[in-house]
């Protein structure tokens, strides 16, 4: 009998639940009504296949979500897992990333209005390695955010979005993800907050998510997601990230277009992956790397 391994509680959000299973990390709750295995650490392998199935089937949640190293691939695949996204040299920049679903309803497999995916993603595509990026109009200015903006960083957020996968809205929560290597860069316009997004770095294994990407509706049409983009990119070069990467909503035609423009590469698409704005959307994954 193989042995089973324990869930320990990390932390609860509004959303859901972030806890350690064995070793490795998962994210789950019926707010995007899946889990998503976060980390996994070789360790737990593959005893922990069957207890995300376990888990799962108790919850009655519609997906397993899993970004594993290539070590894991086949054996996923061999329990129902397809693989949905790809990013070489994720993890310290030789070895690559699988990001694979496990549907367990045929609804949350189906792709809603692919049709307009499609056009997205094509459009977006036009515009790969497009890098001009003009300066700041008069009277804006980039920063590194801290800890004391952190009640201006949620307020915009919550004025962007109505929800979100991680509760980034509450201003305690930002000083969590702040506490571990989650970088926050701001665009000023006076003292007021009008653009902001966040680079979370994973320093073992030499990655960075390039995230958090939020505009006030009245300052939009600039361009500051590729400003935003540019400068997070080499903040995260100086401490060592390769492979820099995000997961962005497939329907949305800027900031697919922001990454493309950005000379990243498409890695794939999860289906009806994220609980945004209270639906659950289709997400694109791309990457890029980081040093040469």
């Amino acid at each position: 009998m193989s042995p089973k391994i324990t869930i320990g509680w990390i932390e609860e959000t509004m959303s859901d639940s972030i806890e350690r299973l064995g070793k490795s990390i998962i994210q789950h709750g019926k707010y995007n009504d899946r889990i998503y295995l976060m980390k996994l650490v070789r360790d737990d392998f593959p005893v922990i296949v069957k207890e995300l199935d376990g888990l799962a089937k108790s919850r009655h949640y519609s997906k397993i979500f899993a970004k594993v190293p290539a070590f894991a691939k086949d054996i996923l695949v061999e329990n129902g897992y397809d693989i949905e996204a790809y990013v070489p040299g994720f993890f310290n920049g030789d070895e690559d990333a699988y990001l694979m679903s496990k549907y367990l309803s045929l609804r949350r497999r189906y792709i809603y209005a692919k049709n307009v995916l499609d056009e997205v993603l094509i459009r977006a595509r036009s515009k790969l390695a497009d890098q001009t990026i003009t300066s700041l109009p008069a009277g804006y200015r980039c920063d590194l955010l801290s800890t004391s903006e952190v009640f201006k960083m949620a307020k915009l957020y919550r004025r962007v979005f109505t929800t979100y996968p991680f509760p980034i809205y509450d201003p305690d929560y930002l000083l969590k993800t702040m506490a571990r290597d989650v970088t926050y860069f701001g665009i000023y316009q006076g003292d007021q907050i009008v653009a902001l997004a966040s680079s979370e770095v994973d320093i073992d294994s030499k990655n960075v998510e390039m995230t958090d990407f939020a505009t006030l509706p009245e300052h939009r049409g600039h361009g500051f997601a590729v400003y935003l983009l540019r400068e997070m990119e080499g903040a995260m070069r100086k401490r060592g990230a390769i492979t820099a990467y995000t997961i962005a909503r497939a329907t949305s035609y800027g900031i697919n277009a922001t990454f493309a423009k950005m000379g990243y590469q498409y890695g794939g698409t999860l289906v009806n992956n994220t609980n945004i704005s209270g639906n659950l959307e289709s997400m694109n994954v791309w990457y890029k790397t980081l040093m040469a």
